[in-house]
């Protein structure tokens, strides 16, 4: 075992956590990333249209344009799932974390938890400022800092400090 796994391996309990949180956000995404593959109707518009704040302008361009919401929702549907069976397998993790985070930043930035922003959906754990969105691009950067999938998950496989 290299420095690298020693050091997150200290604490067997914390370790194994990081784990688990690994495992669900991956199915979180991996399951948010199929539903839209497997849903013929889905599009990212609605959601874009529904954008406040400094993306609403660049939103309504990406709608208007039938090549851009294509490729927004291309982006979306198979961003997700890849990032799902990366952070599920432990495959590309450090990869998988830092385009997670991207996505989750966007959605968080297309429509963020500001006073005075009202949505046509229902907020979903939404507490100024603070959502889910935010969280779980925070919980990504600590994946991405603990690299748990070098000790379970197909990456370490690749590590060249063996």
């Amino acid at each position: 075992m290299t420095i690298l796994h020693s050091s997150i391996k200290e604490n067997d309990f914390q370790f194994y956590g990081l784990v688990v949180l690994r495992v669900l956000i991956g199915w979180h995404f991996l399951y948010e990333g199929i539903s839209k593959l497997i849903n013929p109707y889905w599009s990212s518009a609605a959601y874009l249209l529904d954008s406040k704040w400094i993306f609403s302008g660049l939103a309504k361009t990406i709608v208007s344009n039938p090549t851009l919401l294509t490729i927004s929702d291309n982006v979306n549907m198979w961003g997700l799932t890849l990032v799902g069976a990366s952070l599920l397998l432990g495959l590309f993790t450090k990869y998988g974390s830092l385009t997670g985070m991207v996505f989750i930043c966007l959605y968080y930035l297309f429509a963020p938890p500001l006073l005075g922003l009202e949505y046509s959906r229902p907020g979903e754990g939404s507490y100024l400022i603070v959502n889910k969105n935010l969280i779980e691009a925070c919980a990504l950067w600590v994946l991405y800092c603990f690299p748990t999938s070098q000790v379970i998950g197909l990456d370490r496989f690749f590590n060249d400090s063996k």
